[in-house]
């Protein structure tokens, strides 16, 4: 099984690290792993952040274009969010989002890195009046 289909890795993924929390007792369905929508909303969460830096501002969720749960999330896991800009449009940025657990092996010093989610969804940059409104120029270089 590679890395990609959620195999325990030791390799960081590319993107920024955006976002990293740890679920709770209270984020888990009866299976007892976390809920689904609640990994989609720190998702939503991480790749806005990404967004709203791009954009300069304030953006809005406009399309979940695919969203892949991979291994599931389970309590106790240090859930990390990588982002990554793949497509700016006029007023859009999609944005990928990378989701990895860090969870805690049999032995306290050892952790395995499991790659649990992958997104991409984009977002629109937000006027005061909330209607869409032009990207500033990028300063990233191209």
């Amino acid at each position: 099984m590679s890395a990609s289909a959620g195999s325990t890795t030791s390799k960081r993924p590319a993107g920024e690290p955006t976002l990293r929390v740890m679920p709770m007792p209270s984020d888990v369905n009866y299976n007892g792993d976390v809920f689904g929508g609640w990994i989609m909303a720190q998702v939503d969460i991480a790749g806005g952040v990404h967004a709203a830096r791009r954009a300069g501002g304030r953006v809005a969720t406009v399309a979940v274009n695919s969203f892949v749960f991979k291994m599931p999330v389970l309590v106790g896991d240090v859930v990390s969010f990588y982002t990554k800009l793949v497509r700016t449009g006029t007023t859009s940025v999609t944005i990928e989002v990378e989701v990895f657990a860090e969870r805690l092996i049999h032995e306290p010093e050892k952790t395995s890195l499991i790659k649990v989610t992958d997104a991409t969804l984009t977002y629109v940059a937000i006027a005061q009046d909330r209607r869409p409104r032009q990207l500033p120029p990028s300063n990233e270089p191209a």
